[in-house]
């Protein structure tokens, strides 16, 4: 199993294992200093493409915690990055929100074109039937189809609201296909992107957080993992999966004493 203190790279999920809404977690603040006094690099790694990366260091900010943009990624960023390794065309349907609208235009993208030679599905809290229908059109004519992500719930204050995973389902229903692609953990494409953007190796990484199918089943990928009960996963929910943590804790606070 290792120890702890041996990670080189901690990527710390965002909903339900650092904070839940605009709250930090107990302890996760606490945290953060631990890993800086002892110079261990951390980012965060959140499948949660509803907003921008700008806009995730804003919420952070709000709470205390200033990190750079080196220290956060997205699956809005790797999607990006997925984009451009393959090269994609420049004209894409992008379904999401006036946030990663944002991101993708700034990146160059062209997202009102009339004939788009892809789409791109972000976890849009902004959906419409109208949005749907287009979507839905698209991936039943064969553009490339990508997802950010593959998350069925994200957990806010009091529970959860749908995620991506819903809508994916909804339209292979409606049109046959999946994706041909989805970006975010527990796929490779992210994990790799992190590991290049510190030059650490994929068995020196531990992945922390709450949800057993996407931040511990990235452990597939070769990275250790770290799962909290403070968000989705329960210790009922991890007794029946067929996923293995490396670390199992209450919280990101009882991770402080093993570093």
């Amino acid at each position: 199993m290792g120890q702890l203190s041996s990670v080189q790279l901690f990527l710390l999920d965002m909903d339900g294992t650092f904070y839940l809404d605009a709250t930090p977690l107990p302890g996760a603040l606490d945290f953060l200093d631990a890993l800086r006094s002892k110079n261990v690099p951390f980012a965060f790694l959140t499948n949660n493409s509803s907003k921008g990366k700008q806009d995730y260091l804003k919420k952070l900010a709000a709470m205390n915690v200033f990190v750079t943009e080196k220290e956060m990624l997205t699956s809005g960023d790797a999607t990006l990055s997925f984009l451009e390794k393959e090269n994609f065309s420049k004209e894409l349907l992008l379904i999401g929100t006036p946030s990663l609208e944002a991101q993708f235009a700034d990146a160059g993208y062209l997202l009102d074109s009339a004939e788009p030679k892809a789409v791109v599905l972000g976890f849009d809290t902004t959906l419409t039937y109208e949005k749907l229908t287009r979507l839905c059109n698209a991936v039943r004519a064969g553009l490339p189809y990508i997802a950010t992500h593959p998350d069925f719930n994200c957990p806010v204050e009091g529970g959860y609201i749908p995620d991506i995973g819903g809508v994916i389902t909804l339209v292979k229903a409606c049109t046959g296909r999946e994706p041909d692609a989805i970006i975010g953990k527990p796929n490779r494409f992210i994990a790799e992107a992190a590991a290049s953007r510190f030059g650490v190796a994929l068995p020196d990484i531990c992945m922390v957080g709450d949800r057993l199918y996407t931040d511990i089943a990235l452990g597939r990928c070769g990275v250790k993992t770290a799962l909290v009960y403070t968000g989705e996963a329960t210790p009922e929910l991890y007794a029946a999966s067929d996923e293995a943590a490396t670390w199992t804790f209450g919280g990101i606070k009882d991770m402080i004493a093993e570093l």
